[in-house]
């Protein structure tokens, strides 16, 4: 029986290591060294992954949370459930948080725009706690909502268990590299955030209370928007330092570096690689290479397909020219046919890889012809 058990744990431990293995090669290795545990290079708009290190392992977040709590306070302000000049009234437990703070008082009442600021520039514990009680109702609530959107996200490497990052009593606080930068992706959508992440130095209480931004690549590199830092014992250094240039927008996760010099020279170093060696491509097509599709049996015998997206790749740098278009049109389609129906793609190839794909839709809907409507075409030809 015990050879059998010791059988069975060997194929699962066999197993599992094959499965980390085909995860590892589904992602590009590094091409740069940096001191830290794991790491992550994405390129924002379509999230494609330039580089990697351990992506996926479990490590200890600390205040890189906070880009999941400003995620969900900057959505319920676009969804209009609460207002930048909403007041908030701190509770006794946000006055209580520690650690990185602005020193609110149990009963002292700010805007959301200002605990925001308090949020994204100083990485204020109280004022995050205070945020998503006003979200949520609690903070139990909050925690909550951060988890379902994380499940929502695919951030199958994560688990929260407070908004701030704390990590003195948490156990099972944890992400990855890829999943901050998943969620990272996902916090710079919303434009409005960069009115935060990307000021330097600001103040509150009418000039009492100063902020400087812990993420110091927001003064020192060009093109940086983002978007937030992270340190304690457990998890060490970490940044999700975010840039853009020329319309390239990365995002570099530093996670578990030894040092604050450590984690914003690694973040430093894969943004200098993505933008000396990418570019982003907008997937085009001119629409007088598109042919008219034939309607079979509908109220007019012609349509012409539309490109009803907009889609970008990222190129290597010196590649843009080799991209080939694979189109694939249907000839003939039978009505009915409704509005935006996919009648055919244009598939977009770099040196044998689907780089991208748009779909050909039709511009309207085209009733089928009913027997009415063909005797009266017919009398109608009689009539020629």
């Amino acid at each position: 029986m015990k050879k059998i058990t010791g059988l069975i744990l060997t194929v699962v431990l066999m197993l599992s290591v094959i499965s980390v293995n085909a995860n590892a090669k589904e992602l590009p290795d590094m091409k740069v060294e940096i001191n830290a545990k794991s790491a992550v290079l994405m390129e924002a708009s379509t999230g494609e992954i330039l580089m990697s290190k351990n992506a996926h392992e479990k490590v200890y977040p600390a205040s890189v949370t906070k880009i999941m709590s400003l995620l969900l306070v900057t959505e319920a302000i676009d969804q209009g459930k609460i207002a930048l000049t909403d007041t908030v009234t701190a509770s006794a437990e946000a006055s209580k948080m520690g650690g990185s703070q602005i020193w609110l008082k149990q009963g002292e009442q700010m805007t959301v725009d200002d605990l925001l600021k308090a949020t994204a520039i100083a990485s204020a514990n109280d004022a995050c706690f205070a945020l998503g009680e006003y979200v949520a109702g609690s903070d139990t609530a909050f925690v909550k909502m951060m988890n379902d959107r994380a499940k929502e996200l695919g951030m199958n490497d994560t688990v929260f268990e407070n908004c701030s990052g704390l990590d003195d009593t948490v156990q099972n606080h944890i992400t990855s590299a890829y999943d901050v930068a998943v969620m990272s992706r996902e916090l710079l959508k919303h434009e409005r955030i960069r009115n935060y992440t990307t000021v330097w130095m600001d103040t509150l209480r009418g000039g009492e209370t100063q902020l400087v931004n812990t993420n110091k690549l927001i003064r020192f590199y060009k093109g940086a928007t983002g978007l937030k830092t992270g340190t304690t014992s457990k998890a060490g250094c970490c940044v999700s330092a975010t840039a853009e240039r020329d319309g390239l927008s990365l995002i570099a996760v530093v996670m578990g570096s030894e040092s604050s010099n450590d984690r914003f020279s690694g973040a430093r170093a894969m943004l200098d690689w993505g933008f000396a060696n990418y570019s982003l491509a907008e997937l085009s097509v001119d629409p007088a290479l598109i042919t008219d599709v034939n309607v079979i049996g509908g109220e007019q015998d012609k349509i012409s397909p539309q490109i009803t997206e907009k889609k970008f790749a990222v190129i290597e740098k010196g590649k843009e020219d080799k991209i080939t278009l694979v189109p694939d049109l249907a000839i003939d389609v039978e009505a009915p046919i409704e509005k935006n129906q996919v009648l055919g793609t244009v598939s977009f190839m770099l040196e044998d890889k689907e780089i991208g794909k748009i779909n050909l839709c039709s511009p309207e809907a085209v009733k089928k012809l009913t027997f009415p409507d063909y005797l009266v075409r017919f009398l109608t030809s009689l009539c020629r």
